[in-house]
């Protein structure tokens, strides 16, 4: 009697690839977390077949299931950092490095992200600007110290 084996594989709903392509530009240290990936995605794809049951159009439908899957997402600090690393410290830092350096630059400047309430809609709040320019110029002193 012949045996198969079994191969186990992983399958990604649509929301729940979607999600993950967005956390690994985004939020890479959340892009690990399977178990957010699998609850907010799944919430979504049930968000979006209840939309449709109700008679909403599919457009309408993806819109309400973004706002599940995106929620709370929408700003990034690791994005942030990576945009001060182009803009401000283009000469000391390769483009291309950028967004390594953010990554090891994350941790170390917990304090002053902690000192902000971020939210989805964060970057168009006057207390940006306050935190870009704090980012920055702890971003210079850190460099300066060689990270």
């Amino acid at each position: 009697m012949a045996t198969k084996t079994k191969t186990t594989v992983t399958k990604l709903s649509y929301f729940r690839l979607s999600l993950l392509s967005y956390l690994r530009d985004t939020h890479p240290d959340k892009a690990t977390d399977h178990d957010f990936i699998a609850v907010r995605g799944d919430t979504a794809a049930e968000a979006y077949s209840q939309a449709i049951k109700a008679g909403h159009t599919h457009d309408q439908a993806e819109a309400i299931s973004s706002q599940i899957l995106y929620e709370g997402l929408h700003f990034s600090t690791y994005r942030t950092l990576v945009i001060i690393l182009w803009e401000e410290f283009s000469e000391e830092i390769d483009p291309v490095q950028a967004e390594g350096i953010a990554m090891e630059l994350l941790p170390q400047l917990t304090d002053t992200i902690q000192k902000y309430s971020l939210s989805d809609d964060f970057a168009d709040t006057p207390e940006y600007n306050q935190f870009y320019t704090e980012l920055t110029g702890e971003i210079q002193i850190l460099l300066e110290n060689g990270l």
